[in-house]
């Protein structure tokens, strides 16, 4: 925007705009850019292996351990896996009581065996009941079922990434999680992808995937994520609010930064000041605006603080705030063209070309408050 100061004298407290407004701005941040992604990919995964080992299960067949399971094996500690009413586990000793109900015999029982790196190994145990509260492996000795995944993989294709491993029961399904992923991104199963990633663009280490099978069998490993991303948007989410003026919103002299006013101003392509962001708000129906100048979010969105900035000239007059959750921030589109703010229940208005938005009560009488979302294409 070009401020003609001549023409806004009058309808803005002009002089106070630059004073006011540079002090509220040296003890500000510098302001965030908001990223879209456009692509990932990944290098390979570095396996964290399996340090539990002498894995077994066998009958209790004396001491505290008679009529029960014995579970053995080192550098591991056990848990059952989605067991039957009636079987419970307390340290290596797995106990039923038939106040539980009934197991039927041969049924399996999963022990999951979890080491040091959250990797875990699981023990299908074939049991059978003999007695009230007598719980053995059958047959004896134990055929007992070790289940473990194996070959935990990341290939890239067509910039997402696509987890596989192997379980060593075949009928098994695995499924997949992320963690420690760049802000921005979501894990996936079984395909991590950029589709609506808003994650900076750089390479991430330290990445994590853990594989989990249907028997609680785990694997995990580490890996490199590269983020492919740009701060520039094209489509249809961006542009400007216009009214039948062909005045949009206009960042008063391009300042991007937290208080800077918004006025009404001709919204063109070729002026940066009048670019912004069609966001999909948090309360229902609400959307919000992102200023965007050439494309390149600025993490700044338009508000109605409702008073609140004692360095907005006017009361409800709309400046740039940090882009949050709040419903200052977000305006409801109505059925007449106008833009109500959740906050203040206000219409945004223009005074004329060159002045600052504001909300008010109701709509101006000439048709200045209805705004149609127009994409910058279309400009």
């Amino acid at each position: 925007m070009h401020f003609n100061l001549k023409r806004a004298v009058g309808v803005m407290a002009i002089p106070l705009l630059g004073s006011a407004l540079a002090v509220g701005a040296t003890a500000l941040p510098a302001h965030a850019t908001t990223w879209h992604d456009t692509g990932l990919s990944a290098g390979a995964v570095s396996v964290e292996s399996f340090l539990g080992t002498g894995l077994g299960a066998g009958s209790g067949d004396g001491g505290p351990g008679i009529g029960d399971i014995i579970l053995s094996g080192t550098g591991v500690t056990w848990s059952l896996h989605a067991p039957p009413v009636g079987v419970t586990l307390s340290g290596t000793i797995i106990s039923w009581s038939s106040t539980g109900g009934a197991v039927p015999n041969a049924t399996p029982i999963v022990a999951d065996a979890t080491d040091s790196n959250g990797n875990v190994e699981a023990l299908e145990i074939p049991v059978t009941i003999a007695g009230s509260s007598n719980i053995q492996v059958s047959p004896s000795p134990a055929t007992v079922v070790t289940v473990s995944l194996s070959a935990l993989a990341d290939p890239t294709t067509t910039g997402t990434v696509t987890f596989g491993a192997t379980s060593s029961k075949t009928s098994d399904s695995i499924n997949f999680a992320e963690s420690s992923l760049p802000s921005g991104l979501v894990s996936g199963n079984p395909v991590l992808t950029y589709v609506g990633g808003t994650a900076a663009a750089g390479t991430y280490g330290g990445v994590k995937v853990t594989a989990t099978d249907t028997d609680g069998a785990v694997l995990s490993g580490l890996f490199s994520l590269t983020v492919a991303a740009s701060n520039g948007y094209t489509g249809s989410r961006y542009g400007n609010e216009v009214n039948p003026s062909g005045n949009g919103f206009d960042v008063y002299k391009q300042h991007d930064y937290p208080g800077a006013i918004i006025a009404g101003w001709a919204a063109t392509q070729a002026d940066p000041a009048t670019h912004f962001l069609l966001l999909t708000g948090t309360h229902s129906g609400a959307v919000k605006f992102e200023y965007a100048p050439q494309g390149a979010g600025t993490g700044l969105c338009v508000s109605d603080p409702g008073g609140g900035w004692a360095a907005d000239p006017l009361r409800d007059g709309l400046i740039l705030t940090w882009c949050n959750t709040g419903a200052w921030q977000q305006f409801v589109p109505q059925s007449n063209g106008t833009l109500k703010n959740v906050a203040t229940g206000l219409v945004v208005n223009p005074a004329g070309t060159g002045a600052q938005l504001r909300g008010g009560t109701t709509p101006t009488w000439w048709g200045g408050s209805v705004y149609t979302w127009t994409a910058d294409a279309n400009l």
